[in-house]
C-alpha cells in the first residue's frame, strides 16, 4: 500500500462517518440486531442466565435550581433513546471526524507529493509528466535544509529520474536490512514461535530489494553515488520521505528511553552528556555493531595522553 492509497482510505473513512453522524436510527437498528443475536446465543448456553439490554435505561430528570426572578426554563429530555443520540452518539462521532479531519487534511497535498516519488508511479509520469502543482509543499519543507530546493529543480529531478529509472534499477542490490517487529505467539520468518511473556521486541530483518518503492530507490541512487550532484535535491526529498514519522511511537518510545537514562540519580549532567546517552541508548543496534579496537585507536588519536594511556 502506498501513501496515496492510505490517503483515500482516511478520506473515505471520514467520509462515512460524517454520514452516518447523524443516522442513529440506522446504528440503533444495527444495534437492535445485535442485541437480538446475543440473547440467542447466549440463551443456548447451559446455565447461563445473562441477558443483554433491550432499551436504555430511564433516568430520573434533575429538576434545576432556578435563580429569583428567572422565567425561562430549559425543557429537560425524559427519553433514554433522544438523550443518548444527544449527548453520545452525535458528540462522538463529531469528535472522530473532526480530529480525522485536523489530522490528516491538513497533509493532503504533502502525501500526493510523496506518491508522486514513488516508482510505481514512474509510468505515468514518462506518459503524461507532472503537473504544475506537484512537489509544492514539499518543497516548502526542503527549502529549510536546502535553498536550492525549488519546485522546478525538484520536478526537473524527478522528471529526469523516472525517465533513466529502467536502467538505474539494474543495480545489483540483492537486499537490505530493515528494523521491524516480533509479534508475540506468532511464528517469526525463521519458523519459530515467539514466547508470550517476552511481549512485543524489534529485531532487524533483511528484505530482498523490490526496485519498486521508495526505499530501494534511494538504496539505488547512494549506490551509484548520484545523491552529491545529479539527484542531490531529490534525494534530499526521499531521505525526507524515509525519515519522517508516520506515527508517534518513535516519538513516545524516545522519552521513555529517556526516563530511564535520566533518573534521579542523573539528574544534574549537562545537556551534551545527556543527549549522548539518549543516543545512544536509542540506536542501542548500531552501537552494539561498532568494532571496540577501531573507537579505542580513534580516542587514542585525539591526544599524546590518551594514546599512551589506551596503547600498549
Amino acid at each position: 500500500m502506498d501513501i496515496l492509497t492510505a490517503q483515500h482510505l482516511v478520506k473515505g473513512t471520514e467520509d462515512s462517518l460524517r454520514k452516518c453522524s447523524r443516522d442513529f436510527d440506522g446504528v440503533k437498528k444495527a444495534a437492535d440486531e445485535f442485541v437480538a443475536w446475543a440473547n440467542g446465543i447466549l440463551q443456548e448456553q447451559v446455565e447461563c442466565d445473562l441477558e443483554v439490554q433491550t432499551a436504555l435505561p430511564e433516568k430520573r430528570v434533575r429538576k434545576k435550581k432556578s435563580m429569583p426572578g428567572e422565567v425561562a426554563q430549559d425543557e429537560p429530555v425524559s427519553d433514554a433513546e433522544r438523550n443518548y443520540n444527544i449527548k453520545a452518539h452525535n458528540v462522538i462521532l463529531d469528535t472522530v471526524t473532526d480530529s480525522l479531519q485536523r489530522r490528516y487534511a491538513a497533509n493532503a497535498v504533502l502525501c500526493s507529493d510523496f506518491a508522486c516519488m514513488d516508482p510505481k508511479h514512474f509510468p505515468q509520469i514518462r506518459s503524461k509528466g507532472l503537473q504544475k502543482v506537484a512537489l509544492e509543499e514539499l518543497s516548502k519543507c526542503l527549502l529549510k535544509f536546502d535553498e536550492r530546493a525549488t519546485v522546478g529543480t525538484l520536478q526537473a529531478e524527478l522528471t529526469s529520474l523516472a525517465n533513466q529509472w529502467e536502467t538505474l534499477k539494474m543495480s545489483p542490490l540483492d537486499n537490505y536490512t530493515i528494523r521491524g517487529s516480533t509479534v508475540s505467539g506468532l511464528p517469526g520468518e525463521s519458523g519459530q514461535t515467539v514466547d508470550p511473556e517476552e511481549g512485543l521486541e524489534l529485531e532487524n530483518r533483511s528484505c530482498y530489494t523490490c526496485k519498486n518503492c521508495p526505499i530501494c530507490c534511494h538504496l539505488i541512487l547512494s549506490h551509484y553515488n548520484l545523491l552529491t550532484d545529479v539527484y542531490h535535491i531529490i534525494g534530499l526529498g526521499y531521505k525526507f520521505l524515509l525519515t519522517l514519522s508516520v506515527t508517534q511511537v518513535a516519538c513516545e518510545r524516545t522519552f521513555s528511553t529517556l526516563k530511564c537514562v535520566k533518573n534521579r540519580l542523573r539528574t544534574s549532567m549537562t545537556q551534551d552528556r545527556l543527549e549522548a546517552f539518549l543516543l545512544m541508548s536509542t540506536e542501542k543496534e548500531i552501537l552494539m555493531g561498532l568494532d571496540i579496537d577501531n573507537v579505542i585507536d580513534k580516542v587514542a588519536a585525539t591526544s599524546e595522553l590518551m594514546r599512551r594511556q589506551l596503547t600498549f
